[in-house]
């Protein structure tokens, strides 16, 4: 699933200032009881808005939208 959230993500962010950091939550007992079942998570650090798997193109970028330049 990560693989392909990041071929969505990979040409959407290919045009923008934006980065990708990838966290994996088996590291952490707190992240796993959050998101264990909805990964992955991406999420627009400075909001703090989330989308939850699975999510597609356009909901990426209605995420993105007002922030991409």
């Amino acid at each position: 699933m990560c693989d392909h959230a990041k071929e969505i993500l990979w040409p959407i962010l290919a045009n923008t200032n934006f980065t990708l950091s990838e966290v994996d939550i088996a590291d952490s007992d707190q992240l796993m009881e959050l998101y264990g079942t909805s990964i992955p998570v991406l999420e627009y650090e400075k909001s703090g808005e989330k989308l939850y798997w699975p999510f597609d193109e356009s909901q990426v970028r209605l995420l993105l939208n007002s922030r991409i330049s």
